[in-house]
């Protein structure tokens, strides 16, 4: 796919020596109930991820799905239940020491949803880049810190940056708020920006300008972006990669036009069915409805998770959990009616 800075990116380039950070089996359970009942939330299950060299990966779902959790755990802001995380290579769970892990914290950054939240409204907005760049550029003084700064803020839109240093966040607007969020994670100089639904708080109108700011920093300062967000259309612009998540499984991944012009699990086909086009004629024996079974996850059954909501689930949906495989090359789904449908 041709990203809006014109650079092309496969699922192909991102695997072997030029992954920067990638993950096998990534899980992660959480413990629900009282003393009487304790059961187990599985928010993500074995999930598997590569993202490469400036690269743009999404990673798109519904509420609910996993795919906060699956940022934050490479954030390393959750401990993992199972699977691994590795960074150029190398196990993070090797990371023993302080200087070690906050190394890894520094490359790999996170820009969260909310962006007002995410800063102090006590200090004006300098305070928490200047605060990134004392604690993971030491040496660094304070004049440079302070030039930095500036620079970082001309860098994200926001002029001129000495007068937008001394305002506070209530100050400025959420498309503004974002963009301080991006030049905070990129004072450690990253190489990864997990960017935890940047835009969906923000006004239509300006959403263009963040994913246009993303695609303008993975060209310049060659960083690469796990994108999260509900929004097939933003995926589409910006992404080069696309991974569906549904009830913890990654359910669907490939490059983001071929996802998006021929979806292989019921799952994407009922989220593109959601934004219909007014002109198509209805497709009948397609997933485009919806049975509205919400997924269970807490202590879930063996089969599908999408089954309750499927109309093409056939028995072994009901006790054959699918595994993620290629439908065509570099197109994978977990679907057993997709793969039977290969086979026949």
């Amino acid at each position: 796919m041709t990203s809006p800075n014109g650079s092309t990116t496969t699922a192909d380039d991102a695997v072997g020596p030029r992954a920067v950070l990638s993950a096998t089996g990534l899980t992660r359970h959480f413990k629900v109930g009282g003393a009487f009942g304790r059961r187990t939330l599985h928010a993500v299950d074995e999930v598997d991820l590569v993202i490469g060299e400036r690269e743009i990966v999404a990673l798109v779902g519904e509420s609910g799905s996993g795919k906060s959790t699956v940022a934050r755990l490479l954030a390393l802001l959750y401990p993992v239940t199972a699977g691994e995380i590795r960074y150029h290579g190398q196990p993070v769970r090797a990371l023993r020491t302080r200087a070690q892990k906050l190394d890894y914290r520094r490359r790999v950054q996170m820009v969260f949803q909310d962006p007002y939240s995410s800063l102090s409204p006590v200090y004006p907005v300098s305070h928490a880049i200047l605060r990134s760049l004392r604690l993971h550029r030491p040496e660094l003084s304070a004049a440079a810190r302070r030039d930095e700064a500036e620079r970082l803020l001309d860098l994200v839109g926001l002029t001129p940056p000495h007068e937008v240093m001394q305002k506070y966040p209530y100050e400025l607007s959420g498309g503004q708020r974002q963009r301080i969020g991006f030049a905070a994670a990129l004072a450690c100089r990253p190489e990864v920006i997990l960017a935890d639904e940047p835009v969906s708080m923000l006004d239509v109108s300006i959403r263009i300008g963040v994913l246009n700011l993303m695609a303008r920093l993975r060209e310049q300062e060659g960083v690469s972006f796990l994108y999260i967000t509900h929004d097939l259309a933003s995926a589409r612009y910006v992404a080069d990669r696309m991974m569906v998540m549904y009830a913890g499984h990654v359910v669907e991944s490939g490059p983001c036009e071929e996802v998006l012009a021929r979806p292989k699990h019921p799952y994407t086909q009922l989220l593109l069915s959601a934004a219909p086009d007014p002109g198509a004629a209805p497709d009948e024996g397609s997933a485009s409805e919806d049975y509205g079974e919400p997924p269970r996850v807490v202590d879930p059954e063996e089969g599908c998770r999408f089954r309750p909501r499927c109309p093409l689930a056939i028995e072994v949906c009901d006790t054959v959990t699918p595994k993620l495989g290629d439908i065509v090359p570099g197109h994978a789904a977990a679907c057993h009616v997709a793969a039977s449908e290969v086979r026949g």
